[in-house]
């Protein structure tokens, strides 16, 4: 687990939140609304589908626009499996590790944290449950 966590706010421009990520050189951030209770998320990834392809203007386009509201988050106190289901099932590599979301963020676990302690063929499993998609429907003419 990271415990130095990069966060943004609710109220944050897209700028804003690209310059976060630059300088932490990180793709996720837990975003926290006035009183430091965590909202939902934004990434990298969120930034390119959400913003750019839509062809939003960063400026005038907030975290709260943008994020993903579902959380995903186990205990400090849980074990390293208990995260590594938590990411299986909802098919994200990386969670926040957190007592209470309104408490605020006391760390982060990404499959690079995973893969830098657990044997080959664990990392293997999980990164094949996150990555897992369902097959493309076949289109119709």
């Amino acid at each position: 687990m990271r415990t130095s966590v990069a966060t943004c706010r609710s109220e944050n421009t897209i700028p804003e939140i690209a310059k976060i990520m630059r300088d932490r050189n990180v793709g996720f951030l837990p975003v926290q609304d006035e009183s430091g209770a965590i909202i939902g998320t934004v990434t990298d990834r969120d930034l390119v589908l959400r913003v750019v392809a839509k062809r939003c203007r960063p400026e005038d386009t907030r975290a709260k626009d943008i994020l993903t509201r579902e959380l995903v988050y186990c205990s400090p106190d849980d074990t390293l499996d208990v995260a590594e289901d938590l990411m299986a099932k909802h098919r994200v590599s990386r969670i926040i590790v957190c007592s209470d979301p309104r408490q605020g963020p006391f760390g982060v676990i990404s499959l690079s944290d995973i893969a830098n302690l657990e044997p080959v063929e664990e990392v293997a499993r999980v990164l094949r449950e996150v990555s897992w998609r369902a097959p493309a429907m076949a289109r119709v003419p």
